[in-house]
């Protein structure tokens, strides 16, 4: 087997090798080497382990993670792979195995927390795929909407249908060749996760004689799934905002050892058994593991008030469409592209792609399943007939692509398949920027990645303008917020202001009497509390709140009124928006940043999205976890970046390279030139 492993300037890995199979041990192994706290945290969370090592705050997610069966669920789906896909899969396990030793040794919080490296399952990477992304569709929204029926009336419901950001979103765009310098499409875009330390995406260049991809992988995954460029074929995709999971409420009930759950045929045996999750510094926890033939039971269990089972896709049909990757790195069109995404399941995503021979695509690949409107709202009774699957939409949604075609999570392309959608600022906005210009290059792109522009402000500054009475502060903080350009950047002392009228009109109405009821802590587990915490509920409603007469008896200007003489009174004047509005990532061992983490530009609705919890806080844990621009008239021209760097090792000199110029937008360009890059020396 011969595998040679390069680097560029930024310490990006380039990977070449004699086979397919070799390459992907070759990921595998690098991945480990760079990344092997990172994945190893990846691994546990897929098996609910982490309180063995990350403390009693772990134990949540692991109870979670344990029930809803993530690990039993991706061992069943590798069972199903082809012979192929599934031996792909194994090698990249096999390279991670053989590079973790080398990996902990660099990275300093195994000797931290006293955790050794363990051993990769061939079906390892399936599972954390799956912790990733079984919360990505959102179904916890579901039990939302069921406190809102339960304590406002059934009628009430669409009361926080938001349009909004409380989800996983994404920007992206394909530009056609009439309207670039080239005469060659244009793919840009930047998903919107929880921005990680380190990263979720790892940019990375893998070549044997089959085939040559830049991309960016998620690490612990073999192949490139989201976002790739082969030299003749390029995709992407955002997040389709499919609902795709429901909830059951079950009636549980035990007869000796055993539990019984209560269907639309009678009462039927339902499978259990306990598992122990180890927690550092505590004592053991014991989790009851029930699995209805809905699906597993999440929340609750027979001797509770209330259980909760959850139905999904890949733990109904064991696939979780793993063969569309290794297909993706062998694609050479379009159409291979297309064929590939026919095969994905989880999560649901709108695709684009173009090819240097003129093929183009946009359209929605993943399972969404049959079945009645009720499912996709709320929590609905396993025990009444007419809540089943009835097999999966298809064809699944597609349009083609006339001069330029957006993504941004709005309802569009996907309505028919999901609930609630991302307002049309985003995808309007790029629209609207990607039409003022014909010739397009990538780096031109930088602009629309970055753009500030809020328009979802206008209902608010719509209220402030009709007010009077206010008095000499608060006419002097009104005139100045109607003269404001609407853009957030971090220097801006209106936006700054702004977003602290906006987040007192959020607190303002979460303490109104019409809403008090919802603001009682809800019945369901810690993990879920990011969906059902009232305050920002309504601050991710609050263009629709504002908008809309949906509230009979609430003064909206009357909360404007009181929110800008609040502000106006207050014995600091607001500061400018980054000073508050500052980069908040998720690390699995929280540590102070030298100098303090940076000012962002942006907000949730603006294309250069860092979202803030109005109400709560102007950090941002969410944003562009990655830039990319994919060029066909020629690949090296395409551009990317990160957050971070290319390494997870703290104090690595690529552990933070990136950072700098990620918060400036820029991007850095994609190197193909294998001339250009450093060989390391391996012995593999």
């Amino acid at each position: 087997m011969s595998i040679k492993v390069y680097r560029d300037a930024w310490g990006i890995p380039h990977l070449r090798a004699d086979s397919a199979n070799g390459l992907v041990f070759a990921q595998g192994r690098t991945t480990a080497v760079d990344r092997a706290w990172q994945i190893e945290v990846e691994r546990h969370r897929s098996q609910g382990s982490t309180a063995a090592f990350l403390g009693a705050g772990a134990v949540g997610w692991d109870r979670f993670a344990r029930q809803a069966r993530l690990d039993d669920t991706a061992r069943r789906c590798f069972q199903g792979l082809d012979e192929d896909t599934a031996a792909w899969v194994t090698a990249y396990v096999d390279g991670v195995n053989t590079g973790l030793a080398e990996g902990a040794r660099r990275a300093g919080e195994f000797t931290a927390t006293g955790l050794a490296p363990g051993v990769w399952e061939p079906w390892t990477p399936l599972a954390v795929w799956l912790s990733h992304h079984i919360l990505f569709a959102g179904f916890p929204a579901k039990l939302w909407r069921e406190q809102v029926a339960r304590l406002l009336g059934p009628g009430m419901t669409g009361l926080f249908a938001t349009d909004g950001p409380a989800g996983s979103g994404s920007n992206g765009w394909l530009v056609t060749g009439d309207r670039t310098v080239t005469g060659a499409p244009l793919i840009g875009g930047d998903p919107h996760r929880f921005i990680e330390d380190p990263g979720i995406y790892q940019q990375i260049h893998l070549a044997c004689p089959e085939y040559d991809v830049v991309g960016l992988a998620v690490p612990g995954v073999p192949g490139i799934a989201h976002f790739g460029h082969t030299g003749g074929v390029a995709w992407a995709i955002t997040n389709a905002m499919a609902d795709y999971q429901d909830l059951y409420e079950e009636r549980l009930r035990r007869r000796g050892t055993d539990v019984e759950a209560l269907g639309p045929g009678g009462w039927r045996p339902a499978t259990v058994h306990t598992e122990t999750i180890d927690v550092a510094g505590g004592d053991p926890v014991e989790v009851e593991v029930i699995e209805t033939e809905r699906g597993p039971v999440v929340i609750g269990g027979p001797d509770d008030a209330r259980a909760i089972s959850l139905r999904c896709p890949p733990r109904v049909r064991g696939d979780l469409g793993f063969g569309t990757l290794p297909a993706l790195l062998r694609a050479t069109t379009v159409a291979d592209v297309d064929r590939a995404f026919d095969q994905w399941a989880e999560p649901v995503n709108v695709v684009q792609a173009a090819d240097t021979d003129g093929g183009l695509l946009h359209r929605v690949a993943g399972r969404v399943p049959l079945r009645h409107r009720d499912n996709r709202l709320r929590v609905v009774p396993a025990w009444v007939p007419g809540h089943d699957w009835q097999g999966w939409h298809e064809p699944m949604p597609r349009a083609a692509v006339d001069g330029i075609a957006v993504m941004a999570n709005e309802r569009s392309l996907a309505a028919p398949l999901g609930t609630e959608f991302a307002p049309p600022h985003r995808a309007d906005r790029i629209r609207q920027l990607l039409e003022a210009s014909t010739s397009w290059s990538a780096p031109d792109m930088a602009a629309v990645h970055t753009d500030t522009l809020l328009a979802s402000a206008r209902p608010l500054l719509d209220l402030l303008a009709g007010l009077d009475g206010l008095s000499d502060e608060a006419l002097r903080l009104r005139e100045r917020l109607l003269r404001w350009d609407r853009r957030m950047e971090a220097d801006s002392t209106d936006a700054g202001a702004y977003a602290a009228v906006r987040a007192a009109v959020v607190r303002q109405l979460a303490a109104h009497p019409a809403l008090a009821e919802l603001s009682a802590p809800a019945p369901y587990p810690d993990l879920f509390l990011p969906w059902l915490a009232l305050v920002p509920r309504v601050a991710f409603a609050l263009e629709h709140l504002l908008d809309d007469d949906v509230l009979p008896g609430v003064d909206r200007a009357g909360l404007v009124r009181a929110a800008v003489e609040e502000v106006a009174s207050a014995a600091d004047a607001p500061a400018s928006w980054g000073t508050t509005h500052r980069l908040a990532p998720w690390q699995s061992l929280p540590g102070e940043e030298p100098g303090g983490w940076p000012e962002l530009s942006g907000d949730h609705d603006c294309v250069l999205s860092t979202s803030s919890i109005p109400g709560v806080t102007d950090l941002s844990a969410r944003g562009p976890a990655a830039r990319y621009v994919w060029d066909l008239a020629r690949r090296e021209n395409s551009r990317w970046v990160v957050p971070f760097g290319a390494s997870g090792v703290p104090g690595d000199a690529h552990h933070r390279d990136q950072l700098p110029l990620w918060l400036r937008g820029e991007l850095l360009p994609v190197v193909t030139d294998w001339n250009l890059l450093t060989e390391e020396r391996h012995d593999f």
